[in-house]
């Protein structure tokens, strides 16, 4: 045999290295798959074998001070479809759109997508989902819908949330982490077909419910500042207004009030028909604004020129640099030159004359703080300014707080430093001036604003607690001291008299300033504004309300600002219980005008209300008014035969308010002990029916129903060591 030529050795070297490279590469590429790509396979395989479908877990409930709910959760459903495992999409279809209220065509490009696990619809009520509950391939978790039980009520705290009951306003946004939860899973091993593998794993991963969030607010002095504020919007025809009632010695905001508001339930609904009317063809863009508008925060997010009410400031500065004494004089002659500028006295027509400086706070007057301004300089005036907090947020836990405007010192003249001594040039939230007159309430000491009192787990153990913080000793408590003396006297003897309270020395200031449009003021558009303080001797509230844009006929603080801050002290005081002291001329008086509360529980809410007009009593209701139902009287605050002053009001609870306020939401007991069990039902007023020893396997009502208080729950117990 004659030995291979080199041509054929040539091809078989050849061979052999293409072999041999052929190999290597696969090697490579094995390589790069089962090690550089190997996690990304892994977990496609994995989504391809098994079914994961996300559980939402339960937002924490929103509390006020005393517990009353103001948010919570109830228990709904969310519907999933796996196309795999739908027999004839055209004609379940109809039925699914139908009992869902959605679509067909829409469900049907659902049902026919090439995915494992496609979302149906978010946010089922349990009737409807048992309509289509039979058919194959439909699948339910779990979910929860955010419900405010007394609709508008604090809407600019408490915010809202969306359809992934993420918070997206309010304190449902900054406590959103808190609030949210862990969501659970729920993963199943599956067929090629998606279908569910008989004695396959299942495995469910729990979701760990929110914190409930316990807020400063209390639910009735709300009640108090939101009638109030309202009726003054309404009476004055003003573009809206706030009201704020805050304690000085802590900083807690008892009641924050925003007119006009909207309904969280429903936060992308416009507030009336003509408003939906307009609404009506707007572009996405331009509807957003208009809905950004409705959500705004008046007390937190608008600045305005303070006006007035910034004497305060300046009264209290002058005081501690020794500028001024109570007992200073001065002479106002209706008008004062500045620069070259001649700046008036509001009540130039008319000048104030000789005078001292408690009578010029008395009688609001402008050229003596011109003077008081000018004594402390622009530096040092600048300084206490923003020692108050001017000019920086306050801290307070809502969101969009504004920081205000304070002019820099180099780009103040003496026309502007003459114009902030009165409250002109400088631009302040509403919770910025709040918090500025309680650190005069407190001793000089200048409290953080603070809407969050604590969290509690679901068990109600409290996790954290937000406690007050101190910012700074703005002034010493001998000039806070007499600063309140001067303002009683506001009160008593000066333009703040409308806000006098029989039995209480009250302080305050008045506050009417023209407003500012595009850097110039607009003739007709005033800010109307009153601060009030009380007890002025021991200050328990400080009242702060800002009327924007009231009626021109009638727009001076002192005239309509200043009854609303009395009516939201009067009912706020005597629901405190701080003891009235009457002089004797007010106890005289108030023996004839004091009434016995009637008795109205069960009346109907008309026949209520005429009882207690004849009675000479005002009224705020609480809870929904049915439409065409008698809307029957449950309780009122104060109760019956009590005696209160002419014209104080009375909260009417509505059977639809007992359908929330008795309403609780069943806790987790599995894996408790009966003790443990036991006293978190307790805690919800909830009862127990025990069955068996050890700790908790099962329980009917299930975690996050719904209930009535004193609900019986069954739980059954088992034995650890049992099999």
């Amino acid at each position: 045999m004659a030995a291979p030529g080199v041509r054929l050795k040539k091809r078989l070297i050849f061979c052999l290295f293409a072999v041999f490279f052929l190999f290597f590469a696969l090697i490579l590429r094995l390589a790069w798959i089962q090690i550089v790509k190997g996690d990304m396979y892994r977990d496609m395989a994995v989504d391809q074998w098994t079914r994961d479908i996300p559980v939402p877990s339960k937002r924490g409930i929103i509390y006020d001070r005393n517990g009353k709910k103001l948010a919570i959760s109830a228990s709904i459903e969310t519907l999933y479809v796996r196309p795999a495992e739908i027999k004839n999409a055209e004609e379940v279809s109809y039925r699914i759109a139908e009992a869902l209220d959605m679509d067909r065509e829409d469900v049907l490009e659902r049902l026919k997508k090439n995915l494992d696990t496609v979302l149906l619809k978010k946010k089922v009520e349990k009737e409807d989902v048992d309509k289509i509950r039979d058919i194959e391939g439909i699948y339910s978790v779990d979910d929860s819908k955010r419900y405010y039980p007394n609709r508008n009520f604090a809407a600019h705290i408490l915010g809202f949330t969306g359809t992934d009951n993420q918070g997206l306003d309010g304190v449902e946004a900054l406590f959103d982490r808190y609030l949210y939860g862990l969501p659970g899973r729920n993963i199943a091993e599956t067929d090629a077909a998606g279908r569910r593998i008989p004695f396959g794993f299942d495995t469910q991963y729990s979701p760990q419910d929110g914190y409930h969030l316990v807020l400063t607010i209390d639910e009735v002095i709300q009640h108090f500042a939101e009638k109030a504020i309202e009726e003054a919007v309404v009476n004055n025809k003003a573009k809206k207004g706030t009201a704020i009632v805050m304690d000085p010695k802590t900083g807690d905001i008892l009641a924050l009030a925003v007119k006009p508001d909207y309904d969280p339930n429903t936060p992308f609904d416009p507030l009336s028909e003509e408003d939906k009317q307009r609404w009506e063809g707007l572009s996405s863009e331009e509807l957003r604004d208009e809905r950004l508008k409705m959500w705004r925060n008046f007390a937190v997010s608008d600045v305005y020129e303070p006006g007035s009410t910034f004497k305060i400031i300046t009264t209290a500065a002058g005081l501690e640099e020794g500028a001024v004494q109570p007992g200073s004089t001065f002479y106002c002659k209706g008008s004062i030159t500045v620069g070259g500028r001649n700046l008036e006295c509001w009540r130039n027509y008319n000048p104030h004359g000789h005078q001292t400086f408690t009578e010029a706070v008395q009688n609001s007057c402008n050229p003596v703080f011109i003077e008081v301004a000018q004594r402390l300089g622009k530096e040092k005036f600048l300084d206490y300014i923003e020692a108050f907090g001017f000019g920086e947020p306050t801290g307070v836990d809502l969101p969009g707080e504004a920081a205000g405007i304070v002019m820099n010192p180099s780009t103040v003249g003496p026309v502007e430093l003459a114009n902030m001594g009165f409250g002109q040039g400088v631009a302040v939230t509403p919770i910025q001036l709040a918090a500025a007159a309680s650190a005069i309430a407190n001793e000089g000491i200048l409290m953080e604003p603070r809407i969050a009192l604590a969290l509690k787990d679901q068990e109600g153990n409290t996790v954290h607690e937000f406690s007050p913080r101190v910012k700074r000793q703005v002034i010493s408590p001998q000039t806070a001291r007499a600063t309140m003396q001067i303002l009683e006297t506001v009160v008593s003897d000066g333009t703040g008299s409308n806000a006098y309270v029989p039995g209480f020395r009250v302080a305050g200031k008045t506050g009417t300033a023209q407003k500012v449009v595009d850097g110039r003021y607009v003739q007709g558009r005033y800010v109307a504004s009153f601060v009030g303080i009380a007890p002025a001797d021991d200050p328990r509230v400080v009242v702060l309300v800002v009327i924007d844009e009231p009626d021109p006929a009638n727009y001076y603080g002192g005239q309509i600002a200043a009854p609303v801050v009395g009516s939201i002290l009067s009912d706020t005081l005597r629901y405190l219980k701080v003891q009235p002291r009457y002089t004797e001329e007010e106890a005289e008086r108030l023996i004839t005008e004091r009434v016995p509360v009637p008795d109205l529980t069960g009346m109907p809410l008309m026949e209520a209300i005429k009882t207690l007009s004849s009675s000479k009593l005002q009224y705020q209701v609480v809870g929904s008014v049915i439409e065409g139902d008698e809307n029957r009287i449950i309780d009122q605050t104060p109760k019956p035969d009590i005696m209160v002053s002419e014209k104080s009001i009375v909260l009417l609870y509505l059977e639809t308010y007992r359908g929330f306020s008795q309403e609780v939401i069943v806790p987790n007991v599995i894996g408790k002990t009966i003790n443990g069990a036991t006293n978190l039902l307790k805690s919800e007023n909830l009862r127990i029916q025990v069955s068996g020893t050890g700790i908790a396997v099962s329980q009917d009502p299930l975690p996050g129903e719904v209930v009535n208080v004193d609900t019986i729950v069954k739980v059954e117990f088992q034995d650890p060591e049992s099999p």
